[in-house]
Order: C-alpha cells, then structure tokens, then sequence
C-alpha cells in the first residue's frame, strides 16, 4: 500500500473517533449537570444515590463498562441488543462494498454501546467538576445576592455561573483531551477507531509503521483542541477571583 493509501485507511477510522468524541462531548457535557446537582442535592436518598453511580463509574475502568453495556444484555437477558442493531442494518439496508460508510453501518450496534459508555462515563467526570466548581464559590456571594433582592436562580445566573465555569475551564479542557485519546478504547469489541485500522494493516499487510503514525492524527487534534480550549481560558480571564 501507498503511503496516502494508508493514511486513507486509517482516516476512516479516526471517523469512528471523531464521533464517539463529538457525542460523548455533547451528551456528556448536559447530562453532567443534573447528576451534579443531585450529588449536592439536601434529599439524602437522591444525594446518595448520584454519589453512589459515580462513585461506581469513576472507579470502574472505561474499557469494562463498554464490555458490561455491550455484553450483559445478550448474557442476562439473552437479548443481544447491539449484535441485533446490526443484524437488523445488514438485512434491511444496502451495504457499500467499501469506505468508512459500510463500516459505520455494520459497526453500529458496538458504535452505540460505545456511545452509551462514554457518556455515561464522562457525565460522572463532568459532574464532579461542575460539584468542585459550584462549591467552591464563598456562601458569602449567595447571601450577598439575596440581600440585593434576587432570588436563588437570579443569584446562581448572574453571580455564581461566570465564577464556576471560569474555574471549571482548565479542568473541563483536561478531560477534553483525555477524551480524544480514551476513544481508542473503542476498538476493545471491535469498533475500527484508528488504532484498530491501524492493527488490521499490521496483521493483513505486515505494516507496523501505521500503528505509530496513529500518533500523528491524535497529535493534530489535540493541538487544535489546546489552541481552542486557550483562547476560551483566556476570555475568561475578564472575570479575576
């Protein structure tokens, strides 16, 4: 193979990465918020309850709960749901002989556990960084907007939100980046992200340097990523604790 031909082969992988990356961020981000409040939540049962699923999510390893959603309902419930999307795609619809879209459509039930990992992974992380940004901000201010008139929304609005995503920023931008690099996990059942391209040449052409050259593509995103994530750091430096 051509060296463009290579560097075309794994393109389509990093495909499959730029999605898992783009929903987790979209889904993730959202959902952290509300899973953040009930961790601060004055209901003990509910406080408990978020702290408990995060306390789980976080200490279990992302690779292990793709394999627990992408397996568990075929082995409890003898429902493979994810092997059933794709079945249910190659029997129904056309299938293109080659390109990244026939490997979108026959990876697509394993693309949506891997999805519903990683949200729900990265929405525990999230909220633990709104949580530490929420209650980092003196009670003093609170009390100080209500002694103006305003009322806790107005309070959290217009005095609080700027100071916490301020200090969430630098935290969030980490996880980002983690992000982008955690979707090579994917390829734990089978997803073709770029690294699995990238194994799949070593085993069928016996090319190795592919699998380095991977390094190339998380490097370019990853530099975007920090230029993007700095300007928006420094914007925010209006606001000075």
């Amino acid at each position: 193979m051509s060296f463009w031909e290579v560097v075309s082969f794994l393109s389509d992988g990093f495909v499959f990465s730029l999605i898992i990356f783009a929903v987790t961020l979209i889904c993730g981000v959202p959902l952290g918020l509300p899973i953040a409040f009930c961790s601060m939540s004055k209901l003990a049962p509910v406080r408990a309850v978020a702290k408990t699923v995060v306390w789980i999510v976080r200490g279990i390893p992302l690779m292990l709960q793709i394999f627990i959603i992408y397996y568990v309902p075929g082995l409890l419930f003898g429902n493979p749901v994810f092997s059933n999307i794709d079945r249910y795609i190659i029997s129904n619809f056309e299938i293109p002989t080659d390109g990244v879209l026939r490997l979108l459509m026959i990876n697509a039930g394993g693309l949506v556990a891997v999805l519903i990992a990683f949200t729900i992974n990265y929405a525990c992380y999230f909220s633990e960084i709104y949580r530490g940004g929420i209650e980092s901000i003196p009670k003093g201010q609170y009390e100080a907007g209500f002694v103006l008139g305003m009322t806790k929304s107005q309070v959290f609005k217009k005095i609080i939100l700027k100071q916490v995503v301020k200090r969430i920023v630098p935290p969030m931008s980490n996880e980002i980046i983690t992000l982008i690099k955690d979707t090579a996990l994917a390829n734990c059942i089978m997803i073709p992200e770029i690294i699995k391209q990238a194994k799949e040449l070593a085993a069928t052409k016996a090319l190795i340097w592919p699998l380095f050259f991977t390094g190339v593509f998380y490097l370019i995103f990853v530099g975007l990523l920090t230029v993007i994530l700095g300007k928006v750091e420094k914007k925010l430096s209006y606001f000075k604790d």
